[in-house]
Protein backbone atom coordinates (compact mmCIF):
# COMPACT_ATOMS: atom_id res chain seq x y z
CA UNK A 1 0.00 0.00 0.00
CA UNK A 2 2.46 2.90 0.59
CA UNK A 3 2.78 5.64 -2.17
CA UNK A 4 4.29 4.65 -5.50
CA UNK A 5 7.26 6.69 -6.82
CA UNK A 6 6.85 8.46 -9.49
CA UNK A 7 8.24 5.25 -12.20
CA UNK A 8 5.37 3.07 -10.67
CA UNK A 9 2.14 2.96 -12.55
CA UNK A 10 -0.64 2.83 -9.63
CA UNK A 11 -2.76 -0.11 -10.12
CA UNK A 12 -6.33 0.01 -11.30
CA UNK A 13 -9.11 -0.29 -8.85
CA UNK A 14 -10.35 -3.62 -10.40
CA UNK A 15 -6.70 -4.90 -10.47
CA UNK A 16 -6.77 -4.52 -6.41
CA UNK A 17 -10.12 -5.98 -5.84
CA UNK A 18 -9.49 -8.74 -8.04
CA UNK A 19 -6.06 -9.33 -6.57
CA UNK A 20 -7.48 -9.00 -2.84
CA UNK A 21 -10.15 -11.80 -3.68
CA UNK A 22 -8.10 -14.66 -4.95
CA UNK A 23 -5.33 -13.81 -2.67
CA UNK A 24 -7.85 -13.98 0.21
CA UNK A 25 -9.59 -17.27 -1.31
CA UNK A 26 -5.88 -19.00 -2.01
CA UNK A 27 -5.32 -17.74 1.67
CA UNK A 28 -8.36 -19.29 3.44
CA UNK A 29 -8.22 -22.63 1.52
CA UNK A 30 -5.18 -23.09 2.53
CA UNK A 31 -5.72 -21.86 6.36
CA UNK A 32 -8.86 -22.94 6.85
CA UNK A 33 -8.38 -25.68 8.94
CA UNK A 34 -6.90 -23.72 11.48
CA UNK A 35 -9.97 -21.89 11.00
CA UNK A 36 -12.12 -24.70 11.98
CA UNK A 37 -10.03 -25.42 15.04
CA UNK A 38 -10.56 -21.70 16.26
CA UNK A 39 -14.57 -21.87 16.20
CA UNK A 40 -14.12 -25.13 17.55
CA UNK A 41 -12.41 -24.25 20.69
CA UNK A 42 -14.20 -20.36 21.06
CA UNK A 43 -17.35 -22.83 21.41
CA UNK A 44 -16.17 -25.36 23.50
CA UNK A 45 -17.67 -25.24 27.44
CA UNK A 46 -21.23 -23.59 25.99
CA UNK A 47 -24.42 -25.53 26.86
CA UNK A 48 -25.33 -26.82 23.60
CA UNK A 49 -22.06 -27.28 21.85
CA UNK A 50 -20.45 -29.30 24.84
CA UNK A 51 -19.32 -32.90 24.03
CA UNK A 52 -17.31 -35.52 25.82
CA UNK A 53 -14.79 -34.56 23.31
CA UNK A 54 -12.58 -32.24 24.61
CA UNK A 55 -10.09 -30.10 22.38
CA UNK A 56 -6.98 -29.00 23.61
CA UNK A 57 -4.46 -26.92 21.77
CA UNK A 58 -4.60 -26.05 18.07
CA UNK A 59 -2.99 -28.99 16.69
CA UNK A 60 -4.82 -31.10 19.71
CA UNK A 61 -7.92 -30.10 17.78
CA UNK A 62 -7.12 -30.77 14.39
CA UNK A 63 -6.22 -33.90 15.42
CA UNK A 64 -8.98 -35.00 17.43
CA UNK A 65 -11.56 -33.49 14.46
CA UNK A 66 -9.91 -35.86 12.03
CA UNK A 67 -9.77 -38.38 14.24
CA UNK A 68 -13.20 -38.76 15.50
CA UNK A 69 -14.86 -36.95 12.51
CA UNK A 70 -12.87 -37.04 9.42
CA UNK A 71 -10.72 -35.06 7.62
CA UNK A 72 -13.08 -33.57 5.38
CA UNK A 73 -14.42 -32.12 8.38
CA UNK A 74 -11.72 -29.85 8.75
CA UNK A 75 -12.78 -28.31 5.79
CA UNK A 76 -16.54 -28.07 6.48
CA UNK A 77 -18.09 -24.99 5.42
CA UNK A 78 -15.16 -23.99 2.84
CA UNK A 79 -17.65 -23.02 -0.26
CA UNK A 80 -18.77 -20.37 2.29
CA UNK A 81 -15.64 -19.24 3.68
CA UNK A 82 -14.76 -18.95 -0.54
CA UNK A 83 -18.16 -17.20 -0.82
CA UNK A 84 -17.44 -14.57 2.19
CA UNK A 85 -13.51 -13.56 0.41
CA UNK A 86 -15.00 -12.98 -2.62
CA UNK A 87 -18.04 -10.97 -1.52
CA UNK A 88 -15.85 -9.44 1.51
CA UNK A 89 -12.33 -9.40 1.28
CA UNK A 90 -12.26 -8.63 -1.79
CA UNK A 91 -13.74 -5.11 -1.06
CA UNK A 92 -12.40 -4.44 2.50
CA UNK A 93 -9.09 -4.91 1.43
CA UNK A 94 -8.96 -3.84 -2.47
CA UNK A 95 -11.08 -0.35 -2.15
CA UNK A 96 -8.87 0.33 0.87
CA UNK A 97 -6.52 2.48 -1.08
CA UNK A 98 -9.05 4.21 -3.20
CA UNK A 99 -11.04 5.10 -0.02
CA UNK A 100 -8.01 5.92 1.60
CA UNK A 101 -7.00 8.35 -1.80
CA UNK A 102 -10.56 9.99 -1.59
CA UNK A 103 -10.41 10.70 1.89
CA UNK A 104 -6.91 12.38 1.38
CA UNK A 105 -7.77 13.87 -2.02
CA UNK A 106 -6.55 17.68 -2.29
CA UNK A 107 -3.67 17.26 -0.23
CA UNK A 108 -0.02 17.27 -1.23
CA UNK A 109 1.10 15.38 2.01
CA UNK A 110 1.04 11.42 2.17
CA UNK A 111 -2.71 9.95 3.57
CA UNK A 112 -2.68 11.05 7.90
CA UNK A 113 -3.49 7.91 10.31
CA UNK A 114 -6.88 9.21 10.71
CA UNK A 115 -7.61 9.22 6.83
CA UNK A 116 -6.13 5.44 7.03
CA UNK A 117 -8.33 4.41 9.96
CA UNK A 118 -11.63 6.41 8.12
CA UNK A 119 -10.65 4.16 4.89
CA UNK A 120 -10.24 1.02 7.45
CA UNK A 121 -14.28 1.57 9.34
CA UNK A 122 -15.66 2.53 5.71
CA UNK A 123 -14.62 -0.32 3.85
CA UNK A 124 -14.96 -2.90 6.49
CA UNK A 125 -18.34 -1.96 7.70
CA UNK A 126 -19.68 -1.59 3.81
CA UNK A 127 -18.34 -5.23 3.36
CA UNK A 128 -19.47 -7.15 6.46
CA UNK A 129 -23.03 -6.49 5.36
CA UNK A 130 -22.71 -7.65 1.97
CA UNK A 131 -20.89 -11.20 3.34
CA UNK A 132 -22.30 -11.70 6.49
CA UNK A 133 -24.71 -14.25 5.18
CA UNK A 134 -21.73 -16.44 4.11
CA UNK A 135 -20.34 -15.73 7.56
CA UNK A 136 -23.39 -16.92 9.29
CA UNK A 137 -23.38 -20.10 7.30
CA UNK A 138 -19.60 -20.92 7.14
CA UNK A 139 -19.63 -20.46 11.07
CA UNK A 140 -22.56 -23.43 11.55
CA UNK A 141 -21.09 -25.72 9.54
CA UNK A 142 -18.15 -25.24 11.03
CA UNK A 143 -19.54 -25.36 14.65
CA UNK A 144 -21.55 -28.75 13.59
CA UNK A 145 -20.50 -32.43 14.39
CA UNK A 146 -22.37 -35.06 13.80
CA UNK A 147 -20.93 -36.69 16.82
CA UNK A 148 -23.44 -34.70 19.26
CA UNK A 149 -26.84 -36.37 17.35
CA UNK A 150 -28.40 -38.19 15.10
CA UNK A 151 -28.92 -35.91 12.25
CA UNK A 152 -26.80 -32.57 11.85
CA UNK A 153 -28.19 -29.82 11.60
CA UNK A 154 -27.48 -29.21 7.88
CA UNK A 155 -26.06 -31.39 5.13
CA UNK A 156 -24.16 -28.76 3.17
CA UNK A 157 -23.49 -24.79 2.56
CA UNK A 158 -26.72 -24.64 0.33
CA UNK A 159 -28.65 -26.66 2.54
CA UNK A 160 -27.46 -24.63 5.33
CA UNK A 161 -28.50 -21.23 3.48
CA UNK A 162 -31.88 -22.81 2.35
CA UNK A 163 -32.79 -24.37 5.71
CA UNK A 164 -31.77 -21.24 8.38
CA UNK A 165 -33.81 -18.83 5.95
CA UNK A 166 -36.72 -21.35 5.84
CA UNK A 167 -37.08 -22.63 9.26
CA UNK A 168 -35.10 -20.01 11.01
CA UNK A 169 -36.00 -16.41 8.90
CA UNK A 170 -34.07 -14.93 6.25
CA UNK A 171 -32.80 -12.14 8.64
CA UNK A 172 -31.32 -15.25 10.96
CA UNK A 173 -28.34 -14.79 8.02
CA UNK A 174 -27.37 -11.32 9.16
CA UNK A 175 -27.59 -12.76 12.65
CA UNK A 176 -24.89 -11.57 14.89
CA UNK A 177 -24.30 -8.63 12.40
CA UNK A 178 -23.61 -6.63 15.17
CA UNK A 179 -20.31 -8.35 16.55
CA UNK A 180 -19.14 -9.14 13.65
CA UNK A 181 -19.43 -5.45 12.67
CA UNK A 182 -17.17 -5.02 15.54
CA UNK A 183 -15.08 -7.71 14.63
CA UNK A 184 -14.22 -6.62 10.82
CA UNK A 185 -14.16 -2.92 11.62
CA UNK A 186 -11.70 -3.59 14.20
CA UNK A 187 -9.87 -6.35 12.16
CA UNK A 188 -9.92 -4.22 9.32
CA UNK A 189 -8.36 -1.06 10.69
CA UNK A 190 -5.45 -2.83 12.58
CA UNK A 191 -4.66 -4.89 10.04
CA UNK A 192 -4.67 -2.92 6.85
CA UNK A 193 -3.34 -0.03 9.07
CA UNK A 194 -1.06 -2.27 10.59
CA UNK A 195 0.65 -3.23 7.65
CA UNK A 196 0.27 -0.32 6.00
CA UNK A 197 2.51 1.72 8.60
CA UNK A 198 4.70 -1.12 8.96
CA UNK A 199 5.10 -1.60 5.47
CA UNK A 200 5.69 2.48 5.09
CA UNK A 201 8.21 2.51 8.25
CA UNK A 202 10.03 -0.43 6.62
CA UNK A 203 10.21 0.90 3.30
CA UNK A 204 11.01 4.96 4.22
CA UNK A 205 13.86 3.83 6.53
CA UNK A 206 15.46 1.46 3.86
CA UNK A 207 15.56 -1.09 6.51
CA UNK A 208 14.19 -3.59 3.41
CA UNK A 209 12.83 -2.76 -0.02
CA UNK A 210 9.15 -3.25 -0.91
CA UNK A 211 9.38 -6.88 -1.60
CA UNK A 212 8.26 -10.43 -0.22
CA UNK A 213 10.57 -10.07 3.36
CA UNK A 214 9.14 -6.77 3.77
CA UNK A 215 5.72 -7.61 3.04
CA UNK A 216 5.69 -10.92 4.80
CA UNK A 217 6.89 -8.82 8.21
CA UNK A 218 4.62 -6.65 7.84
CA UNK A 219 1.65 -8.85 7.94
CA UNK A 220 3.09 -11.04 11.13
CA UNK A 221 2.79 -7.74 12.85
CA UNK A 222 -0.74 -7.02 11.34
CA UNK A 223 -1.64 -10.33 12.19
CA UNK A 224 -0.78 -10.34 15.68
CA UNK A 225 -1.85 -7.02 16.68
CA UNK A 226 -5.12 -7.56 14.82
CA UNK A 227 -5.41 -11.10 17.00
CA UNK A 228 -5.10 -9.35 20.21
CA UNK A 229 -7.77 -6.63 19.64
CA UNK A 230 -10.30 -8.57 17.99
CA UNK A 231 -9.98 -11.92 20.04
CA UNK A 232 -13.01 -10.95 22.54
CA UNK A 233 -15.63 -10.15 20.13
CA UNK A 234 -14.62 -13.29 17.87
CA UNK A 235 -15.44 -15.45 20.26
CA UNK A 236 -18.54 -13.49 21.25
CA UNK A 237 -19.66 -13.57 17.33
CA UNK A 238 -18.81 -17.26 16.84
CA UNK A 239 -20.81 -18.21 19.87
CA UNK A 240 -23.85 -15.65 19.21
CA UNK A 241 -23.83 -17.15 15.08
CA UNK A 242 -23.96 -20.78 16.48
CA UNK A 243 -26.31 -20.53 18.94
CA UNK A 244 -29.92 -21.94 19.03
CA UNK A 245 -32.61 -19.29 18.41
CA UNK A 246 -33.39 -18.12 21.80
CA UNK A 247 -30.35 -19.45 23.09
CA UNK A 248 -29.12 -16.04 23.97
CA UNK A 249 -31.44 -12.74 23.97
CA UNK A 250 -29.28 -10.68 22.23
CA UNK A 251 -25.60 -10.43 21.99
CA UNK A 252 -24.54 -8.32 25.32
CA UNK A 253 -26.32 -11.34 27.03
CA UNK A 254 -23.76 -13.73 25.21
CA UNK A 255 -21.35 -11.88 26.28
CA UNK A 256 -22.43 -11.63 30.03
CA UNK A 257 -23.29 -15.55 30.20
CA UNK A 258 -19.81 -16.09 28.72
CA UNK A 259 -18.45 -13.99 31.32
CA UNK A 260 -20.45 -15.08 34.60
CA UNK A 261 -19.82 -19.17 33.56
CA UNK A 262 -16.87 -19.19 31.96
CA UNK A 263 -14.57 -16.58 33.45
CA UNK A 264 -12.76 -13.72 31.11
CA UNK A 265 -10.35 -15.71 29.73
CA UNK A 266 -13.50 -16.85 27.65
CA UNK A 267 -12.78 -14.55 25.82
CA UNK A 268 -9.25 -15.36 24.50
CA UNK A 269 -10.55 -19.35 23.89
CA UNK A 270 -8.90 -20.34 20.80
CA UNK A 271 -6.40 -17.23 21.12
CA UNK A 272 -3.42 -19.24 19.27
CA UNK A 273 -5.54 -20.72 16.66
CA UNK A 274 -6.56 -17.32 15.86
CA UNK A 275 -3.16 -15.56 15.53
CA UNK A 276 -2.15 -19.17 13.93
CA UNK A 277 -5.04 -18.73 11.10
CA UNK A 278 -4.76 -14.59 11.10
CA UNK A 279 -1.15 -14.34 11.09
CA UNK A 280 -0.72 -17.18 8.32
CA UNK A 281 -3.98 -15.98 6.26
CA UNK A 282 -2.30 -12.18 6.39
CA UNK A 283 0.95 -13.65 5.19
CA UNK A 284 0.13 -15.53 2.45
CA UNK A 285 -3.05 -13.18 1.17
CA UNK A 286 -0.42 -9.66 1.27
CA UNK A 287 2.31 -11.41 -0.41
CA UNK A 288 0.29 -13.04 -3.29
CA UNK A 289 -2.01 -9.59 -3.25
CA UNK A 290 1.15 -7.31 -3.61
CA UNK A 291 3.02 -9.80 -5.90
CA UNK A 292 -0.28 -10.76 -7.90
CA UNK A 293 -0.95 -6.52 -8.10
CA UNK A 294 2.64 -6.14 -9.85
CA UNK A 295 2.38 -9.01 -12.29
CA UNK A 296 -1.11 -7.72 -13.89
CA UNK A 297 0.04 -4.20 -13.91
CA UNK A 298 3.55 -5.48 -15.84
CA UNK A 299 0.86 -7.73 -18.40
CA UNK A 300 -1.34 -4.36 -18.46
CA UNK A 301 1.51 -2.61 -19.49
CA UNK A 302 2.82 -4.84 -22.40
CA UNK A 303 -0.59 -5.49 -23.71
CA UNK A 304 -0.73 -1.23 -23.80
CA UNK A 305 2.75 -1.20 -25.31
CA UNK A 306 1.87 -4.01 -27.78
CA UNK A 307 -1.25 -2.10 -29.33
Amino acid sequence: MVSPTTSEVQPTMGVKIFSAGVSACLADIITFPLDTAKVRLQIQGEGQASSTIRYKGVLGTITTLAKTEGLPKLYSGLPAGIQRQISFASLRIGLYDSVQEYFSSGRETPASLGNKISAGLMTGGVAVFIGQPTEVVKVRMQAQSHLHGIKPRYTGTYNAYRVIATTESLSTLWKGTTPNLMRNVIINCTELVTYDLMKGALVNNKILADDVPCHLLSALVAGFCTTLLASPVDVVKTRFINSLPGQYPSVPSCAMSMYTKEGPTAFFKGFVASFLRLGSWNVIMFVCFEQLKKELMKSRQTVDCTT
